[in-house]
């Protein structure tokens, strides 16, 4: 029962690390650029879009598809940039283990 008992203090102090993880990765911030810096998304931890620029000399109302494919490019790079983040922050704080769900 000895084990139980650590094993149970155990999980419970990394579940308490892992909500300030959470917390934490939810302020942090990436930046992808995309078309020479012609439109700019960045993406917080919580996988969230917290910022959309695009240069006014891209707008184009002929070509309105180039703009939708950059938006979209850097929209998903921002995002799986994120993830990765997220997901090499959680591997130092579970030691590289995989836990379902949590990444």
């Amino acid at each position: 029962m000895k084990n139980l008992g650590n094993m149970m203090k155990q999980a419970q102090k990394l579940q308490s690390k892992m909500l300030e993880m959470q917390e934490e990765l939810g302020n942090r911030v990436v930046t992808v650029q995309v078309g020479g810096g012609m439109v700019e998304v960045k993406a917080n931890g919580r996988q969230e879009i917290t910022s959309l620029r695009i240069d006014p000399e891209v707008v184009n109302p002929d070509d309105t598809e180039m703009l939708q494919d950059l938006i979209m490019a850097a929209i998903n790079d921002a995002l799986n940039r994120s993830r990765e983040m997220v997901s090499e922050e959680m591997a130092k704080l579970t030691g590289g283990m995989k836990i379902p769900g949590l990444f």
